[in-house]
């Protein structure tokens, strides 16, 4: 199902406070965790009020899955000495970009929705990255996306919830190699695609799921044998596949 629109996060700045290493031991005491910080492959540093990833966090370097959600985050740092770093859960945080994963090479997931984001960059080093979500920031044009063709391997897009309206995005979507799962909801996009679903299931060859609801084979096939009707032989807006709904008693047009 779709994701509501959420209220953009803004933390109470005057609350924000530094992180330290002796705030991490005590973290990790409470979780009964590892003393020994390089021995903990999961961090547990959502909602602590931190402004900023501190140096001491660094020495955590066996780390696999970091949540870091709900915090007053602006930037991505000290997260280098983590190699096998596999699941990042960044969301609503204060980021505008993505920089400081270069060392990062493992990454499978990343969640940096409800951040203030503007365009998708400093991924292309990423080679195993699977999924990304990238809802309620504030994409809004081609460009802003353009990076997702340096990604060939993500698989689950959300991009649910920014302000995509161009419907050329559609041609950055339909040549990601390997998308499967792609939610589009809530961007002005989706009222200037005609026949929206139809067109994108058409576009993109491999989903599985679309926005609310899954893409089984049945509709794949009937959606191919709808846009083999002539459909791409048009003159079209870049971007745009634009088809006739089938008069009913004509058949369809499928085969």
């Amino acid at each position: 199902t779709a994701s509501p629109r959420a209220v953009p996060w803004v933390p109470d700045v005057a609350t924000m406070v530094e992180m330290t290493g002796k705030a991490l031991q005590e973290i990790t005491k409470e979780l009964k965790q590892y003393q020994t910080p390089s021995l903990n492959d999961k961090m547990y540093l959502h909602f602590k009020g931190w402004k900023c990833l501190a140096p001491c966090l660094r020495e955590y370097s066996g780390t696999r899955a970091l949540w870091l959600e709900g915090n007053g985050l602006s930037e991505i740092q000290n997260l280098d000495t983590m190699p096998e770093l596999r699941c990042l859960y960044i969301q609503q945080n204060l980021l505008s970009e993505l920089a400081g994963l270069e060392n990062n090479l493992e990454l499978d997931a990343i969640n940096a929705s409800n951040n203030s984001i503007r365009a998708i960059s400093h991924l292309a080093h990423l080679k195993r990255l699977n999924t990304l979500q990238m809802s309620n920031n504030k994409l809004s044009s081609v460009e802003d996306v353009q990076h997702l063709l340096e990604v060939p391997s993500i698989g689950v897009l959300d991009l649910q919830n920014n302000k995509l309206e161009d419907p050329a995005i559609l041609d950055v979507l339909a040549a990601m190699p390997n998308l499967k799962v792609l939610q589009m909801q809530g961007n002005p996009l989706i009222r200037k695609i005609p026949q929206y679903r139809k067109t994108v299931i058409a576009r993109c060859g491999q989903l599985t799921y679309l926005d609310d609801r899954p893409v089984f084979e049945d509709e794949r096939r009937c959606t191919q044998a709808w846009a083999r009707a002539g459909v791409y032989g048009r003159k079209k807006p870049r971007g745009i596949v634009e088809v006739d709904e089938p008069v009913e008693g004509q058949g369809g047009g499928a085969e």
